[in-house]
């Protein structure tokens, strides 16, 4: 989408493999943005108002300027290939990857010749575990619930409730109302494995009759995910392929948080392209700073050093929200990132991030 919408790429012929075509609405995107973004037509829903909750601290975040928003996949897909359709220049194939270089492609059904392309893949492959590196799954199971009754309040979105049991470890529920009866309801957690399929259904069942206060509903909706959050480093380029997404390390290992970052990485790919650049130059020089930053929370969080409630809401009682989305987003100054540093418990930060620098976690 960005190349199409960029002059000096939109002519470039451009073949694009899916795995098959996207007719649902198989997942959500929620994110915090400041003014409008590359795919505002398509937000669903949008707020300026966020809740925190946690046992220790509950209150409205003070995020200005952002807004809080939602894309929904089907939307998302929907709206792509509509566009893409206009471009006689971009071929669709619905395939299967079975294996790829930058000299080949190849398919279940085919093989197809790149030598005279540039590979971009977004395919993620697990790799074997590294040893001193960590690793823990952000894993959520979603229902869009609707209800006889209104229930939810539109204007204000929920952004983590930790008072949720932390049984299993850092846990928590966000919840995106669409309409006074309807809204997206969340269970995430970050932890080592995932759940059976009903002990997220019981989380969810238990957060609606205990917090939001109801028990007769429908759920017209389902969603599961599972995002990778490592400390282990992930290669640009593998294979003379450009990596992209989260197979290239595009989420932010510390939160999992992905769509922003990938909507900067196509942006400045594009923008390099249309430069006569190398699709990945000028690469930022402040990413392992906060590859440190990642890492340290990532090692408390996998070595159960301090309660990942306990972090988050310090964090968000002791900053304005705005300051926390601009150093999650790693866009903060290293002056802006030490008076964050001392809102969190000192000691056992900066032990875990001595041990990341030895380990390695900037590179």
């Amino acid at each position: 989408m960005r190349l199409l919408a960029n002059k000096a790429t939109a002519q470039k012929k451009i073949l694009l493999i899916d795995r098959e075509e996207k007719l649902k609405n198989d997942r959500t995107w929620c994110f915090w943005e400041a003014g409008p973004g590359f795919f505002e037509a398509i937000v669903a829903k949008q707020w300026s108002r966020l809740d925190f909750y946690s046992k220790k601290y509950s209150g409205e975040l003070n995020m200005a300027p952002y807004q809080y928003k939602m894309i929904r996949g089907i939307d998302f897909y929907r709206y792509c290939l509509e566009a893409i359709k206009q471009h006689p220049n971009v071929t669709m194939l619905y395939d299967e990857v079975t294996s790829y270089s930058a000299r080949m492609v190849q398919l279940k059904s085919t093989a197809i010749d790149c030598t005279n392309a540039v590979v971009f893949s977004s395919l993620y492959q697990a790799a074997e575990k590294q040893k001193g590196r960590h690793y823990l799954l952000q894993h959520f199971k979603g229902w869009m619930v609707e209800t006889e009754d209104p229930v939810f309040n539109t204007e204000t979105a929920t952004l983590m409730d930790f008072r949720v049991s932390q049984q299993y470890g850092t846990s928590f529920v966000y919840v995106m109302p669409l309409t006074a009866r309807k809204a997206l309801v969340e269970y995430t957690l970050f932890t080592g494995e995932i759940l059976e399929q009903q002990q997220y259904d019981t989380a969810l069942e238990h957060y609606l009759q205990q917090f939001i206060g109801i028990d007769a509903y429908r759920v017209s909706e389902t969603e599961f995910g599972v995002i990778p959050m490592t400390s282990a480093a992930m290669p640009a380029v593998q294979d003379g392929v450009y990596l992209i997404g989260t197979a290239g390390g595009q989420t932010k290992a510390s939160t999992g948080y992905t769509f922003q970052f990938i909507q900067k990485q196509a942006a400045s790919i594009t923008a390099n392209l249309a430069s006569g650049k190398s699709p990945f130059a000028g690469r930022s020089l402040a990413a392992g700073r906060f590859r440190i930053y990642d890492n340290t929370l990532l090692r408390i969080l996998a070595h159960k050093k301090i309660p990942g409630d306990e972090i988050f809401a310090r964090l968000f009682e002791k900053n304005r929200a705005s300051a926390i989305f601009r150093f999650l987003d790693n866009e903060t100054s290293f002056t802006a990132e030490l008076k964050i540093m001392t809102t969190v418990p000192q000691w056992a930060f900066i032990k875990a991030a001595v041990a990341e620098i030895a380990a390695g976690a900037g590179s």
